[in-house]
């Protein structure tokens, strides 16, 4: 305590200098952190009355066990008395929740320690919102309004037991929870980190587009079978990988229900997202192998009519659906750590990691 106080007595001095220590978990929070370090100072001191000097610095590492974790522990944990910056915030994806109430940001006066969950903050503006909410947390921390950004009054305060709580705008909060936790898996890296389903999901695909009833077909199914086929496809492709990479949380009491809906839904709409994005790359491959390898006038004999740009796109299309389902094959030669390292952001497994050990300790 005797180092908080002391902390605190620099930060008040005017012409002092105010340091500020980014703490975040790797991967997008560390990014966001690290960005944000450079605008930060300027930002403070273009506000502040007390004319003090501002630094940042950042700090990559992962300290919060559990989105559950008291704040108090949090603090014990993060021991922000034993750093020597002024002022420590902890940058953490994973979501923060009073009941239903997604918590973006947790401050500690006495402590000079904010937590600021870069998931509840939303799938969009998210290094400008995690921004607001800092600078909200540092004007808490010195008893300085004046730092406080403009757009702060939309994070609605409370006290709580160790300090105040911000929480997030109003309207669409778990939609917002739900993009931030999305966000933080980062479904576009599905595409790159399952290359044995790329790899056979364009095999099936080429090896589909050298036989003559598939050019058939697409020239004969019409939009809303190809359509029908295109979803079936994705959706037979995110089924394999949650059933066969045990991706579905079970609740283990009726007290996680809640939490385990949350984490199943972002679990589907990232791989949905993902799949989605594998879909189209197979697409424009597939486009480019059909165009270069299938002749127009081979295409005509089979067809019986002229052949244009549209009938490559729609070839594309239903080699593209027949190529995910070649991908549901190859995602079974992917090993489950593959698997979760793709369809999860970094502190995502480890919860799964550290949620499984405790389960089997019990059993």
């Amino acid at each position: 305590m005797q180092g908080d106080e002391r902390r605190r007595g620099r930060s008040d001095a005017p012409g002092a200098l105010v340091s500020i220590l980014l703490i975040a978990d790797p991967g997008e929070p560390a990014a966001v952190a690290e960005r944000m370090s450079q605008s930060l100072p300027r930002r403070l001191g273009d506000r502040d009355l007390v004319e003090r000097r501002w630094s940042a610095c950042v700090r990559a590492e992962p300290y919060l066990p559990d989105e559950h974790a008291d704040f108090a522990d949090v603090i014990d944990t993060v021991d922000p008395s034993s750093e020597k910056e002024d002022i420590v915030v902890y940058l953490t994806d994973l979501p923060r929740r009073e009941e239903t109430l997604p918590v973006v940001g947790e401050v500690s006066s006495v402590h000079q320690f904010a937590l600021v969950s870069v998931a509840a903050v939303g799938g969009f503006r998210i290094e400008a919102r995690v921004r607001i909410v800092t600078e909200l947390a540092i004007a808490h921390i010195l008893a300085a309004p004046e730092l406080a950004p403009g757009g702060g009054r939309r994070f609605r305060s409370a006290p709580s037991e160790d300090g105040v709580r911000f929480f997030a705008p109003s309207g669409l909060r778990r939609l917002r929870l739900l993009a931030g936790m999305v966000r933080a898996n980062r479904p576009w890296r599905l595409v790159t980190g399952l290359s044995k389903v790329l790899v056979g999901a364009f095999a099936t695909g080429a090896i589909a587009l050298a036989t003559s009833t598939i050019w058939q077909f697409s020239d004969t199914m019409g939009p809303w079978r190809m359509g029908a086929a295109t979803v079936l496809s994705i959706a037979a492709l995110i089924l394999w990988l949650i059933l066969e990479h045990e991706l579905w949380e079970r609740p283990q009491s009726a007290a996680e229900r809640g939490r385990s809906v949350l984490y199943n839904t972002a679990t589907v709409v990232t791989l949905v997202i993902g799949v989605v994005v594998l879909h189209v790359a197979l697409f424009c491959l597939l486009l480019f192998t059909a165009g270069l390898t299938l002749p127009p006038k081979l295409l005509s004999n089979s067809l019986g009519h002229g052949v244009h740009v549209s009938d490559y796109l729609t070839l594309a299309w239903l080699l593209a659906s027949i190529a995910t389902i070649g991908g549901a094959l190859g995602s079974g030669l992917e090993d489950d750590a593959a698997v979760k390292e793709a369809a999860y952001g970094v502190r995502q497994r480890q919860r799964i990691e550290q949620t499984r050990s405790r389960a089997d300790e019990t059993a």
